[in-house]
């Protein structure tokens, strides 16, 4: 059996916060604003992983009015997802991810965030794909006003 999942999430970009992609620090001068560290990009895979197998979102699984999150590095709340007794049958066939930002540039971090994200599924470097794209300057991201990304996963029963 397989089950097909996307995600999609946003954040603001502010002054005084990181910028975390994947896991990865990006050096910027402005950061995501969020409960969490704002990883935009594992926000919309958990997304992704929920919507798969019918599990809600990640406002659910980790509400940003709860304190215990506050500030809370994203891998670890996809590691929470990946180890629950929910995901234990399913295996990642593939990851596709896109990063929506004008600036900065995501791509010369691609391979660091594909490590990342392998390490976290435990899975080979080709099943995940990260691409970047602009908004040729239109809307929130075209204005450097936050990110966005989306997601989509296939995965299979282990059996």
């Amino acid at each position: 059996m397989f089950r097909i999942g996307q995600g999609y999430d946003v954040h603001r970009l502010t002054e005084n916060r990181k910028l975390i992609l994947c896991g990865i620090e990006i050096p910027h001068h402005l950061g995501l604003l969020g409960h969490s560290d704002a990883d935009v990009a594992v926000h919309a895979v958990m997304d992704a992983l929920l919507g798969a197998l019918a599990l809600g979102d990640i406002g659910q699984w980790f509400p940003d009015n709860d304190p215990a999150y506050a500030g809370a590095d994203s891998m670890k709340l996809l590691r929470c997802i990946l180890d629950s007794d929910d995901f234990q049958h399913w295996q990642l066939v593939n990851l596709d991810l896109t990063i929506i930002a004008q600036k900065p540039k995501i791509m010369p971090y691609n391979m660091q965030m594909r490590q990342s994200l392998a390490a976290a599924f435990g899975c080979e470097l080709n099943q995940i794909s990260i691409k970047a794209t602009t908004t040729e300057k239109l809307g929130f991201c075209g204005r450097e006003e936050g990110i966005a990304a989306t997601a989509a996963v296939l995965l299979c029963n282990k059996k």
